[in-house]
């Protein structure tokens, strides 16, 4: 199995677990399914109520979650349209300062930022259909991953940054 972490705050953000389509060598995507969790253990003693005491049983809540989110224990935030074009270019900024550190070399560097500057001009064309994301540690300079939802309007995918992300054989 491949974890894939965040290439600045090493963050698991996802793995090939999930089915990640890659969009224009630039964007990951997977979808990802809204699923109910139990709050609390289920404990099972191996003991039977009595038949006189009355049982009382536990109330459990249960909670509705995005797999994937519930998974790499990601955290919600929030941007405006400013906020988030700041972010970004400071983030591709990062991102090719670590793949120069790689030893990547001219040619890929220079092939990241022109798809990551299409990629960019597109989610920022639908930036109202997205919730965002970042990882376990919420490095304010790490990735922010982005949510939106299929056609279908009930599918959720998640969308990653290919270049930002290391992967991990575990």
């Amino acid at each position: 199995m491949l974890i894939f972490k965040d290439i600045l705050s090493n963050d698991e953000m996802i793995s090939d677990v999930y089915d990640l389509k890659e969009v224009d060598g630039t964007l990951y995507e997977a979808d990802c399914a809204m699923i109910t969790i139990k709050k609390g253990a289920d404990v099972d003693i191996g003991a039977n109520a009595s038949a006189e005491e009355a049982s009382e049983e536990l109330e459990d809540g249960q909670e509705t979650v995005n797999n994937i989110v519930h998974s790499f224990r990601l955290n919600s935030t929030n941007f405006d349209k400013k906020g988030y074009l700041t972010y970004l270019k400071g983030y591709m900024k990062a991102v090719k300062s670590k793949m120069q550190e790689k030893g990547k070399s001219a040619e890929e560097v220079a092939s990241f930022e022109k798809r990551a500057a299409a990629a960019a001009k597109k989610l920022i064309a639908n930036f109202k259909d997205y919730e965002f994301y970042m990882g376990e540690s919420m490095d304010v300079d790490g990735m922010v991953a982005l949510l939106n939802y299929r056609e279908d309007g009930v599918t959720p995918y998640m969308i990653f940054w290919k270049d930002g992300l290391v992967q991990e054989k575990v």
